[in-house]
This record gives structure tokens, C-alpha cells and sequence, in this order.
């Protein structure tokens, strides 16, 4: 009986992808940029039934949660009253056995650029003095397109250093 030798090449990149798929940062990323699909087809209900709005922050804490639950096992959530709230808290969303903390942030009229750059080094000094854990993920989540510049924004605060790493992922873009 011939032997048969399924080689990568043969089976495609599928058993490729499926590895990067368990990263945990590649599956939190696949999440925030499904994000808006997913918010959109809520809307769309049944005979016009009551659905989750993701107006603020909130809402989109809420959902980003939920739906982090369908690719991990644990979502820690933490309470912390960052100092550009204005005394309002703020929740973290913690996977990876607490390794990753997780931050989203939804844009709004009178929510500047250097506003949001100034939120996330609040909250990448936040976590990284805190020591808890290596990698904070900032989800800004832009659904009327109000940043002029994703790509350059991701890219001037998504930082990687022997301890401690930032990313930033804007979507929709």
C-alpha cells in the first residue's frame, strides 16, 4: 500500500493557521476586528425587538467580553478609576491567565486624537508599574471613522520591549 505524505504544502497553510489562531494576541485580534460586523448584526433584529446598542464605553466593554468568552476560558474583569475619566471606572478585560490585559476604547465627538494617545500611556503605565501583566491590548473601537490616521496611530503607540508590550488595534478601518 503506497504511503501518503500530506505535507504542508498539500494540506494548504490550514494546520498553519490553526496554530496562529491559538496565539492568544492573533484571537483577541480576530475578535476586535470582527467587532463591527458583529455589533451591526445586532441591530438587525427581528421585527424591530431590543438589541445591544454599543453607544460608549460601556456597551462596548460588554460586548468585547462576551464575546472574549467565546475564545477564552477566563475573562478576569478589573475595576480601576483611570485619571482621564473623571472619576468614572473603567473595566479590564484580563486572558491568557492574566498575561493580557485588555482596554477598549470606543471615539466620539469631542474625543481628540492626542486625547486617546494620552488614555492609552495612562494605561500602559498603569499596568506595566502594576507588574501584573506583560502585554497590554488597547481596542479602539472607530466606528464612524473619526480617526483620520488608524494605521498611524496603531503604529506610533504599539510598542514591544523585553517586558512589556502595547498594541494598539483600531477598527473598523
Amino acid at each position: 500500500m503506497p504511503t501518503i505524505n500530506l505535507s504542508r504544502s498539500l494540506l494548504g497553510d490550514s494546520a498553519f493557521d490553526s496554530t496562529l489562531e491559538q496565539d492568544p494576541l492573533n484571537l483577541i485580534r480576530k475578535v476586535c476586528h470582527r467587532f463591527h460586523t458583529i455589533a451591526r448584526q445586532l441591530r438587525l433584529r427581528r421585527d424591530y425587538r431590543p438589541t445591544l446598542e454599543v453607544d460608549d464605553d460601556y456597551d462596548l466593554q460588554d460586548l468585547l467580553c462576551a464575546l472574549l468568552k467565546v475564545e477564552f476560558d477566563e475573562v478576569a474583569t478589573e475595576e480601576w478609576t483611570p485619571p482621564y475619566a473623571g472619576g468614572s471606572s473603567r473595566t479590564t478585560l484580563f486572558v491568557n491567565r492574566d498575561q493580557i490585559a485588555v482596554v477598549s476604547k470606543k471615539t466620539r465627538p469631542g474625543l481628540t486624537t492626542k486625547e486617546l494617545v494620552d488614555q492609552v500611556t495612562a494605561d500602559s503605565a498603569y499596568y506595566r508599574d502594576q507588574g501584573r501583566c506583560s502585554t497590554l491590548f488597547c481596542f479602539v473601537y472607530d466606528p464612524e471613522g473619526r480617526i483620520g490616521s488608524p494605521k498611524r496611530l496603531e503604529t506610533t503607540l504599539t510598542s514591544v520591549s523585553e517586558h512589556w508590550r502595547v498594541e494598539v488595534l483600531v477598527a473598523p478601518k
